[in-house]
C-alpha cells in the first residue's frame, strides 16, 4: 500500500502549557494507536505506516513530540527528561479522551513508549517498539557490550551543546542527511532536515540526549503485550540489547528481527511495521 503524502487531518492538542501538532487518520471511533517518532524525524515518519492502520479500523494519533512542535519547545534541558516526555503521552490521551491506547514508538519514540508502558501499564493496551529495546536491556549493553559502546559513541557529540548544532547544521545539514543512509526517501529526509533547521528546533531535539538518565537499569519491567522489531543492519542498536529485550517483558512478547533492515524501519519497512502493529492490536 502506498503511504499518505500528508496527514488526512492535523490537530492542535493542548497538554498543560504546551500545544502539540498531531497527525490524525482513521475512523474517529476506532481503537486509538499513538505513534511516537524518533530523531531526527517528525510525525511524518509514520505516513507510510498509517494507511494500513486506518484501513484496519484504527484511530491513528501521531504527534510531533516535545521540541518538535514549535509551541511545545521549552528552553531548559530538564524539560526534556523522560518523565516529562511520558507525561506528554498520557496528557495527550487525556486531552483526546482516551483512558488508554495502543502505543507504538521508533528510536527515541520507542524509548518513551517503553517508559510509558513501564510506569503506566493501565494506560497502555499494547506496545510495539521499533529499533530501541527495553531501556534496561539497552543500558546493560551500553555497560557490558563493546559493540554497543562503539555504536553509541555518537551520543557524546549529541550531548555537547553548541558543537553538535554546528556540526549537524553545517553545509545545509549534510551530516543530518547522511544519518539516514539513503534508507529514507529523499523528499522525506529533506523535510526532516528542514524541520531541524527551524530556529531552536535542533537544540530542542538534542535536549532529549542532554537530559537522558544514565540509570536506564531502573526502568521497570513491562507487563503489557509487546512486540519489538529490530533491524540487523541498524547502525545505532546492536544485537546484545535486542536479544535481551524480552527478559524485561513479563507479558506476551514477540521479537521480530529483520536481518536486512536498517535503523529507519517506519520508512524502510512500512508494510512489515503496519502488519505487526495490527497483529499486536488484534492479539
Amino acid at each position: 500500500m502506498s503511504g499518505y503524502e500528508a496527514w488526512p487531518q492535523r490537530q492542535e492538542v493542548q497538554v498543560g502549557d504546551l500545544v502539540f501538532d498531531v497527525g490524525v487518520a482513521g475512523p474517529a471511533d476506532g481503537e486509538p494507536v499513538i505513534l511516537l517518532h524518533g530523531f531526527p524525524q517528525t510525525s511524518d515518519s509514520w505516513l507510510d505506516v498509517a494507511p494500513a492502520l486506518a484501513d484496519a479500523g484504527l484511530r491513528v494519533i501521531a504527534p510531533d513530540q516535545r521540541g518538535y512542535s514549535p509551541r511545545a519547545r521549552p528552553d531548559d534541558v530538564a524539560s526534556y527528561a523522560v518523565p516529562r516526555l511520558v507525561e506528554d503521552v498520557t496528557g495527550l490521551m487525556d486531552a483526546l479522551g482516551f483512558d488508554s491506547a495502543h502505543v507504538v514508538g521508533h528510536d527515541w519514540g520507542a524509548a518513551v513508549a517503553w517508559a510509558v508502558a513501564a510506569h503506566h501499564p493501565e494506560r497502555v493496551r499494547t506496545l510495539v517498539a521499533l529499533s530501541v529495546p527495553h531501556l534496561a536491556a539497552y543500558g546493560w549493553a551500553l555497560v557490558h557490550d563493546e559493540d554497543q559502546k562503539e555504536r553509541a559513541s555518537y551520543i557524546g557529540l549529541m550531548r555537547t551543546a553548541g558543537k553538535a548544532e554546528d556540526v549537524l547544521l553545517a553545509d545545509d545539514g549534510r551530516r543530518l542527511t547522511a544519518m539516514y543512509g539513503g534508507k529514507v526517501p529523499e523528499a522525506r529526509a529533506a523535510s526532516y532536515v528542514a524541520a531541524m533547521q527551524a530556529p531552536g528546533a535542533l537544540t530542542a531535539a538534542l535536549s532529549w540526549y542532554r537530559a537522558m538518565s544514565r540509570d536506564l537499569d531502573a526502568t521497570p519491567t513491562v507487563t503489557v503485550p509487546t512486540t519489538y522489531l529490530w533491524g540487523g543492519e541498524d547502525w545505532a542498536l546492536g544485537a546484545a540489547g535486542a536479544r535481551r529485550c524480552g527478559e524485561h517483558v513479563h507479558a506476551e512478547y514477540r521479537f521480530v528481527p529483520l536481518p536486512d533492515a536498517s535503523h529507519w524501519l517506519p520508512e524502510e519497512c512500512p508494510d512489515v511495521v503496519a502488519d505487526e502493529i495490527v497483529a499486536r492490536v488484534r492479539g
